[in-house]
């Protein structure tokens, strides 16, 4: 059986993105007469709440030869699913059971000290040499090995005998950001960090900086790989602006499952927060924010019903949410979309997000797990 309240994954729509990125790295002509970038297609997070399973083997269809994840345990998923990709694990190994490194083939990062020795003594009991990527905080203050404290931390790292050094990079904390100075800070440290590595002899066989908004603003910043995340999913990162011919591959709707007639001055849902002016058609639609719709959105967001945008009025409750349908002529069962088009109306995540102050990563991310994904396009 499934819900009312449904997200429909078009995973052709996925796999065009992919397309539709390696064409627009493959126009921009590289100053060295290299070719261009390969992607690190980015499906952490459940595939930005698409479904990490699906994407993932969409993309691997499509051509992806490596993938990103957050952490050890969303990339032993993968393998288990039959993801054989290159799978490129981001987040802090400190927290999760190393061993999967090699139990589930994984490309791990160094972003500490204290991986370093993890992985050094996982690679000593296990008999075997094993390949990472090297993290440099350059800005964003978060994960990675400081740029300017490498002269004390690197030694240790690279004289480890069982680990190989083949992949290097950054993130940039303000690409979403192009008023700001720090990105350009940025590209500056970690060309630093290049060059401090080459002294020493170190050259990796991949650099890679660009998330989807650096991808878009910055060629210099391709290196060798770039890492879109949002893109793929058909979605620019706001505020940036793309010509690219993208396809939002989720779309999220639910059904009218009752429709009530309140009186001028009768209120809707908790705390009475509205107030009917007029006498009002108010329709009840099964989701709400048990299933990852934020409460911000009462009186500021809209559902299509019927191909016309119906207020989303009162609190969202934890199993629903109300709508006024005083203009629109319509009834129990009818669709309701809540991200998506119908008829010759859309709404996008991007509208969505900026209704309630907020980034389309934290609207996809959110999708509750009671929310059925429906796949299709493969």
């Amino acid at each position: 059986m499934v819900r009312s309240t449904i997200a429909d994954v078009d995973l052709e729509a996925v796999a065009h993105n992919f397309r539709v990125i390696q064409s627009f790295l493959a126009a921009e002509p590289r100053d060295d007469g290299s070719g261009p970038p390969g992607i690190v297609a980015v499906v952490k997070a459940n595939a930005y709440g698409h479904g990490a399973v699906p994407v993932a083997l969409a993309l691997e269809r499509a051509g992806a030869t490596m993938l990103a994840c957050a952490d050890i345990e969303e990339a032993v998923v993968l393998r288990r699913a039959g993801v054989r990709a290159e799978i490129l694990v981001f987040g802090a190994l400190g927290v999760s059971d190393v061993s999967g490194v090699v139990d589930y083939d994984l490309t791990p990062t160094i972003s500490t000290p204290s991986a370093g020795k993890a992985l050094q003594e996982l690679a000593v009991r296990r008999g075997s040499r094993l390949r990472y990527h090297l993290k440099i905080d350059t800005g964003m203050n978060r994960l990675g090995l400081r740029y300017d404290n490498l002269a004390r931390t690197l030694p240790d790292l690279l004289g480890s005998p069982n680990l190989e050094l083949v992949g290097l990079y950054t993130h940039f904390a303000t690409a979403d950001m192009p008023e700001h100075p720090l990105m350009e800070q940025q590209r500056l440290r970690f060309e630093q960090a290049r060059a401090e590595l080459a002294a020493c002899g170190i050259r990796p066989r991949v650099v890679h900086a660009a998330n989807s908004a650096a991808l878009l603003r910055d060629a210099r910043v391709w290196y060798d790989l770039v890492r879109p995340g949002l893109l793929l999913y058909g979605v620019v990162p706001p505020p940036l602006a793309s010509t690219l011919p993208l396809r939002q591959a989720l779309s999220l709707s639910s059904r009218v499952v009752a429709v009530k007639h309140i009186r001028a001055g009768e209120t809707v849902s908790y705390g009475a927060r509205f107030v009917a002016e007029r006498p009002t058609r108010i329709a009840v639609i099964p989701a709400g924010y048990a299933d990852g719709i934020d409460l911000r959105m009462a009186g500021r967001g809209f559902v299509l019903v019927r191909g016309r945008r119906a207020p989303i009025v009162g609190a969202v409750s934890m199993d629903m949410l109300m709508i006024d349908m005083t203009d629109i002529e319509a009834y129990p069962g009818d669709e309701a979309m809540l991200l998506g088009t119908q008829g010759g109306e859309r709404i996008d995540v991007r509208e969505m997000a900026s209704a309630i102050g907020t980034i389309p990563w934290e609207i996809l991310c959110r999708l509750g797990s009671r929310i059925e994904r429906v796949y299709s396009g493969q």
